[in-house]
């Protein structure tokens, strides 16, 4: 008897920790405060392109005798880039919305889509890189293109990033469902993308757009 009474305390004790740190393991992404955090981390991203603009901004006339951005940006072939990262975020919105309905088919498929749509900008930007090499025009140019190069090779980086965290997302929600955590890593995964969407709306009106004017 004396046993039970000494043994019990210590074991509820030890079975209310048990539980409460297998509770914490089930909801330590999910929720409103994960996504406070994420966009903190978004602020910090902000403040590190902001840096990359405004070096941008004051390399951008230093050619070095080389070429100048009215000479080797093909405006038409960014527009076509720019459309597909911006229909990308689009799409994304569809599988937010079809999170929302509870459709873990829909929100697959409109990621799927998404993925394509992020995949098609990249290539694009690995072509433009290739194509800049070969002709001459690598980053080791002119202050300009290092510039350039940094800014924009940034943004791809980034963009990276988010297909891969996309593949990782369409693999969670077919084997695990849509549930709190998985939509709170979708809502953080579209904050980012969007995040990204607005950043190379920058990119493209101060790179390109004023550049060739």
């Amino acid at each position: 008897m004396s046993t039970d009474v000494m043994n019990d305390p210590h074991d509820s004790v030890h079975k209310h920790e048990h539980e409460h740190g297998h509770d914490d393991h089930g909801h330590n992404d999910s929720g409103p405060t994960t996504v406070f955090g994420f966009w903190l981390y978004l602020m910090t991203d902000c403040i590190l392109f902001a840096s990359v603009f405004a070096t941008y901004a004051v390399l951008m006339t230093a050619t070095a005798g080389s070429v100048s951005a009215k000479d080797i940006f093909e405006l038409d072939y960014v527009l076509v880039e720019t459309f597909a990262l911006l229909f990308s975020s689009i799409t994304y919105g569809f599988a937010m919305i079809a999170g929302q309905k509870g459709s873990k088919g829909g929100v697959i498929n409109w990621l799927i889509v998404t993925f394509i749509f992020g995949a098609i900008f990249i290539g694009m930007e690995i072509n433009e890189f290739h194509h800049l090499i070969v002709e001459g025009y690598g980053p080791s140019t002119s202050a300009f293109l290092s510039a350039f190069f940094a800014l924009v090779g940034m943004h791809g980086l980034h963009v990276t990033a988010g297909l891969i965290w996309m593949i990782i997302m369409i693999l969670q929600v077919s084997k695990q469902g849509l549930t709190p955590q998985v939509n709170t890593r979708l809502t953080c995964l579209s904050l980012f993308w969007h995040f990204l969407d607005i950043v190379w709306i920058c990119v493209f009106t101060v790179v390109y757009l004023l550049g060739t004017l």
